[in-house]
């Protein structure tokens, strides 16, 4: 053991080939695990485990030579790289301990027999450690809020000094559990990695400006380890905690809640678990590729400890996934190569997926689960291939998820490895000895693992020796397609283009690589030449499938804005591509940004575009400049009113008024176009759009919002016709209310007794600052439905005139205290009426306790919701009050509404995850969940979290929907730290009615209503 001091101040003890765990001054962990449970033996697991026929688990290292490994690495000897994490203490326990320290350490099999028989602690001086990575003499770790690189260019597994921060500006407070993590070479020669949702980074090498930074939420990026470049790959998801690529080089992320299975297309922005993208035009988002979920969205996703349904477990086990792996070694049967592979959390299970070619891109297919543990303490982390075709599993060992909110069991680790039956030894290996010639070879080896190793190599080699030179002779002949693309990446890292030959080749897949590997090169404020140009249109024009053409669309993202519209030409066309899931959405990322500049003519992209998605953008984001750009809109309603059967597509005319419709939602008014035609009918010319309710909804709309009288008076001649329609009645309510056409708070005051449109009444009363209003609403009391009632008490707590006769109505009776919900409660003291809200307190109780009282109310219903009295509890009467005080945001086997994240993804066996998260919901709140205030020039306050802002408009999402809201109208706006998920949830509810609630959110079945 030695100790060296360096002057930047970091202290390094390193042990050699030594069983210890700990270095000398190394603290000693902590074990904070409330569970009383303990971790089964690394034999009994290896015992327990359900696995195919001819299959064998093996414990390669545990505890004390492993604890807490996050994440786990092989380098060019076959060693596996382990990093060790002691900081992290749960994400309602501070985040990260200051007094504990995180370590790599490197575990090595030097006679074959499958377990490790040497270790040796690489650094542990190191905190909040998420990832590792081996590669150009050296070691890559993210240690929160950095990426550094730890030279060791001698490989004498000493550093050669201190850690350099290559990048800074990663979160590591508010990100709680969702750090920046996942280091893994890409096939392309860049270093990629991901991020979770909960905050926002901005990455740059040390002393970048704002502007040369990068900002990422939630999603991939990447950084090039000789142009030292970041690079934001993909925005989106939620919580990723691993990655692979297969062996066309597609990339895909496992991750969790909203969907497991994301492909990572550059450039790509998709579905979040919440929030919105911080592009304000990615107006549709991709879906992810899988065509299931691995648990029964009408029963629990996660295994409680008593067991779990068989649906549940047929679909796999539960939501949270870590660790991916595509699987491309030799020791597996052929049945299990090229299939996905990812660990279950909650499920204690290696789920397994298949990948098809689907349109443009992929599904993923679900097949058997692989492998099923019963260790309690089961937590594995990642899924790697090894030099001998076996798998390497590593363990975190622990009874908590990912945000631990029951403490950290840091004494104990595990790596396990997977193997069918017993692979040939691989021992004192050592690729960086082979010659260039070798390494090429290396791309053709049926064991994928030599390939990378190789290619990051000759990569290394050929930046670091300035005398390195591949000649024709090195290059070995392949025989397949994928080998042949293995080799084309070999020689992209070993510097010869060889881009030509791709373009031409016969094969899609190295077309797409032809295409991806210009795109690194593609500047956007360089012009492509004109061949380049012909290329990238031909390979457009000739793809058969589209897989081709929708990599072309992400590399036109980094193009200059002549060549993105010239490249969007031939994108456009492809008909045969329209319904894609994936296509259209990236075709329109490709040429969004150019809307902006008035010196191209995007508008015209309409006359000749085959896409209805992307004409509808484009009629979308031209006419939120209608203001400053009118002669654009007048424009595209000369291309609607053309429309005809000769048309590119026959949705055109429709397409781009629904785009101005989505456009000036919200708004108040708009100067009318010149050329604007009233009738929807103009823009159905020669097409079978006569009975199109979406156009005729959307010509309305636009009437309104251009001032079109006579519309509007036939509007209300329908409101008020009770032999109309009673959903075409219903729409011109809630139109003609949000326009707030004066006057029109009569109509609805007479339309109260109308039980057809009584719902819609109310809402549109909201509207309308009208004295009669509260009385005359009251006084229909006895006509309501369940779902007016809730209408009544929104309409009330709207303003604070109209408040006041709500407490007056629960005071004599006439409503329930249990009707006005915790939002509502909170709603009404945010008017700030110091006499309103002593009302309040006296009919309905404190809307926001104190800290204290808080830590109170969780230990009394600690003791309420004990296990003895919970088993005696009603879940259905628990469903019904799901009903009442929750599906309004949070589904729950399927029902509800999903403004909150789904409750079916969420830790609901743990009793303090749930009483944390009810009864002090803005303890930890994202930045996307807090809650704005909004004063109204009508008087009206509207409390929710801002979704979308545009130059006109605002979208808050409250909890009774998506508001879209004109910036005239807003007087003033009060930002807030708490959670639109209000406190005091369960101020009203008795005892009994908190048990059954309880009960049901932490039941294991749906149950019937009572």
């Amino acid at each position: 053991m030695r100790k060296i001091l360096l002057n930047a101040g970091w202290l390094f003890a390193v042990a050699f080939a030594t069983n210890t765990s700990f270095a000398d001054d190394f603290p000693t962990p902590i074990n904070t695990e409330k569970s009383n449970l303990r971790p089964m033996s690394p034999d009994e697991v290896v015992k327990t485990a359900t696995l195919p026929e001819g299959f064998q688990l093996s414990v390669f290292a545990a505890e004390p030579d492993v604890q807490n490994p996050i994440a786990i690495t092989t380098d060019h000897k076959g060693r596996l790289w382990v990093a060790e994490n002691y900081t992290w203490a749960g994400n309602s326990l501070g985040n990260y301990r200051t007094d504990l320290r995180d370590r790599i350490i490197i575990l090595e099999d030097t006679d074959g027999d499958g377990k490790h028989d040497k270790r040796i602690v690489f650094l542990d001086q190191l905190t909040k450690v998420t990832s590792v990575e081996v590669g150009f003499g050296g070691i890559w770790v993210i240690a929160l809020p950095n990426l550094l690189f730890i030279p060791d260019r001698d490989a004498d597994d000493i550093p050669d000094g201190p850690p350099k921060i290559v990048l800074d500006g990663f979160n590591e407070d508010s990100v709680s559990h969702t750090p920046a993590n996942g280091l893994r070479w890409g096939p392309d020669g860049w270093l990629y990695a991901r991020h979770g949702i909960l905050a926002t980074s901005s990455i740059g090498i040390p002393g970048a400006t704002p502007s040369q930074r990068i900002k990422i939420n939630t999603g991939v990026w990447r950084y090039h380890p000789v142009r030292k470049e970041v690079d934001a790959v993909m925005h989106g998801m939620t919580n990723s905690w691993g990655f692979d690529y297969s062996k066309t080089g597609d990339m895909f992320c496992i991750n969790t809640v909203i969907g497991h299975l994301w492909h990572v297309i550059p450039g790509a922005r998709t579905e979040r678990m919440f929030g919105v993208d911080m592009n304000r035009r990615a107006y549709q988002l991709l879906p992810q590729v899988a065509d299931h979920v691995h648990w029964d969205t009408g029963e629990v996703w996660h295994q409680v400890r008593e067991g779990v349904s068989d649906t549940t477990l047929a679909a796999g086990g539960g939501h949270a996934h870590i660790g991916l792996m595509i699987y491309q070694g030799d020791n597996w049967p052929a049945a299990y190569r090229d299939k996905l592979f990812t660990l279950n959390l909650h499920g204690k299970r290696i789920n397994c997926d298949r990948l098809e070619r689907n349109g443009a891109a992929y599904v993923a297919r679900h097949e058997p689960d692989l492998a099923v543990f019963t260790d309690p303490f089961f937590r594995a982390m990642d899924l790697i291939t090894g030099p001998d075709g076996g798998v390497f599993i590593a363990d975190w060992s622990d009874t908590g998820e990912c945000h631990d909110h029951d403490g950290v069991h840091r004494t104990s680790g595990r790596i396990y490895k997977l193997t069918y039956k017993s692979p040939t030894p691989v021992t004192n290996l050592d690729l960086s000895k082979l010659s260039n010639a070798e390494l090429f070879q290396a791309q053709l080896h049926s064991n994928a693992w030599y390939g990378r190793q190789a290619r990051r190599i000759l990569q290394q080699r050929r930046w670091a020796d300035e005398t390195f030179h591949v000649s024709a002779d090195d290059l070995p002949l392949p025989e397949t397609a994928a080998q042949q693309l293995a080799l084309a990446w070999a020689k992209q890292a070993a510097g010869i283009n060889d881009l030509d030959s791709l373009f031409q080749s016969s094969d899609e897949v190295h077309k797409t690589w032809a295409v991806r590997f210009a795109a690194d090169d593609f500047k956007a404020d360089v012009k492509l030449d004109a061949e380049m140009i012909q290329q990238l249109q031909s390979a457009v024009q000739n793809d058969a499938s589209g897989i081709i053409s929708l990599y072309v669309a992400s590399a036109a993202q980094r193009l200059t804005t002549v060549d993105r519209l010239e490249i969007a030409r031939s994108l456009i066309q492809r008909a045969d591509l329209a319904k894609d899931r994936f296509f259209p959405i990236m075709v329109w990322l490709s040429i969004e940004s150019v809307v902006d500049q008035s010196d191209f003519n995007v508008v015209d992209l309409c006359k000749i575009s085959k896409l209805p998605l992307v004409t509808r953008n484009i009629a979308r984001a031209i006419t939120e400049s209608i203001e400053s750009e009118p002669q654009n809109v007048e424009r595209l309603i000369e291309i609607a009113l053309d429309y005809s059967e000769s048309s590119p597509a026959q949705s055109t005319g429709r397409e781009i008024i629904v785009g101005m419709a989505e456009a000036l939602a919200g708004w108040n008014r708009a100067a009318r176009p010149a050329n604007w035609s009233s009738d929807w009918k103009s823009y159905t010319a020669g097409s079978n759009d006569s009975d199109d309710e979406s156009l005729q909804q959307a010509v309305t709309q636009l009437n309104i919002v251009f001032g079109d009288g006579q519309a509007m008076d036939l509007l209300v001649s329908i409101a008020k016709d009770a032999a109309a329609a009673p959903q075409t009645r219903r729409q011109a309510i809630a139109v003609i209310s949000r326009a707030k056409i004066a006057g029109f708070d009569s109509v609805l005051l007479n339309l109260l007794s109308d039980r057809t449109v009584q719902q819609e009444t109310l809402q549109g009363l909201a509207f309308y600052d009208s004295p009669e209003t509260p009385a005359r609403a009251l006084a229909m009391l006895g006509t309501y439905s369940p779902g007016a009632r809730q209408e009544l008490v929104r309409l009330l707590v709207s303003r604070a005139t109209f408040a006041y006769e709500l407490l007056d109505a629960v005071a004599d009776g006439r409503i329930s205290a249990t009707e006005i919900s915790a939002y509502h409660a909170r709603q009404i003291q945010d008017f700030g009426d110091s006499r309103l809200n002593d009302r309040l307190r006296s009919q309905w109780g404190d809307v926001r306790p104190t800290a204290d009282d808080k830590r109170a109310t969780i230990e009394q219903l600690r003791s309420l919701l004990a296990p003895d009295r919970l088993v005696k509890a009603d879940q259905s009467r628990g469903r019904v009050l799901f009903n009442q005080v929750c599906s309004n945001c949070h589904v729950l086997y399927g029902q509800g509404k999903k403004i909150g994240p789904d409750l079916t993804g969420s830790n609901r066996n743990h009793l303090d995850y749930l009483l944390e998260n009810i009864v002090d919901p803005s303890a930890s709140v994202a930045a996307d969940f807090r809650t704005s205030i909004f004063v109204l020039d009508d008087g009206r306050i509207l409390s929710g979290a801002i979704q979308l802002q545009t130059d006109k408009t605002v979208s808050v999402q409250t909890p009774d929907g998506l508001a879209t809201i004109d910036r005239e109208s807003i007087v003033q706006t009060k930002p807030t730290t708490t959670s639109l998920m209000p406190e005091a949830l369960l101020q009203n509810l008795s005892a009994s009615d908190i048990q059954n609630l309880f009960a049901y959110l932490m039941s294991t079945a749906q149950v019937p209503l009572q």
